[in-house]
């Protein structure tokens, strides 16, 4: 999908299509439609986008910040009880009781004392969110993340440590390097610890993620436009 901020369309108009083309990348990589959800990342945009994306049948977010999300959230949950909260943002351990309060899926777990204090959140709070870890796939110093060659260690350390174990991997390609090549490492990481979810992909790269693997993609500006303001 070519994205410009001269695209006219709707929010509902661009979710459809997007929609449309993860089916089809779906099926060129051997796999069901339903096989890939749209994860909308919604932060810093609008209320009225916001409301636009739910009004369309989007119930899946992404958002980076816990503040952030839980003064958009937290109300709506009342009136949208089929909503989907994911944390794809990085997470201190001083806000993990927040956030597994809020979210259903934290993506960014990265580190065995972040761990611990999800973990220990979670006793508090009675919740027990998905986790996905995020791997670091072109180790990268500004990123955070598990190095490639620690997953499967860490990965079988989260199992001993969390009840619930890991659903998934995440990675961010580094921007000048062809995602490709870190999507395949992503699925060969999975594939390797015995996990079964991808997340991968973003606006300009999501039905390459999706024909690759993906299992979940995070779009923001291809599905909202671009940023107000």
């Amino acid at each position: 999908m070519t994205h410009t901020p001269a695209d006219s369309r709707t929010i509902a108009e661009r979710r459809s299509a997007i929609l449309e083309e993860l089916a089809a990348a779906a099926k060129a990589g051997g796999r069901a439609s339903a096989d890939v959800t749209l994860v909308a990342v919604s932060k810093k945009q609008s209320e009225a986008r916001i409301e636009d994306a739910l009004a369309a049948g989007q119930r899946v977010f992404g958002e980076n910040r816990v503040q952030e999300a839980q003064a958009r959230w937290q109300q709506r949950r009342e009136h949208y009880p089929d909503l989907e909260l994911r944390l794809v943002g990085p997470l201190q351990t001083n806000k993990a009781e927040h956030a597994v309060a809020l979210f259903d899926v934290i993506e960014t777990l990265d580190r065995e004392k972040l761990a611990r204090a999800i973990l220990k959140a979670m006793d508090k709070t009675g919740r027990s969110p998905r986790l996905y870890v995020q791997v670091n796939t072109g180790e990268e110093a500004q990123k955070a993340g598990i190095a490639p060659k620690d997953v499967p260690a860490f990965v079988a350390e989260m199992r001993a440590l969390m009840p619930q174990g890991i659903e998934g991997l995440m990675c961010i390609p580094p921007v000048e390097e062809p995602a490709s090549l870190h999507f395949a490492l992503l699925g060969k990481l999975a594939k390797a610890a015995g996990v079964e979810k991808l997340s991968m992909g973003m606006s300009a790269d999501y039905a390459l993620a999706a024909r690759l693997g993906a299992t979940s993609v995070r779009v923001g500006s291809a599905l909202f436009g671009e940023r107000e303001g």
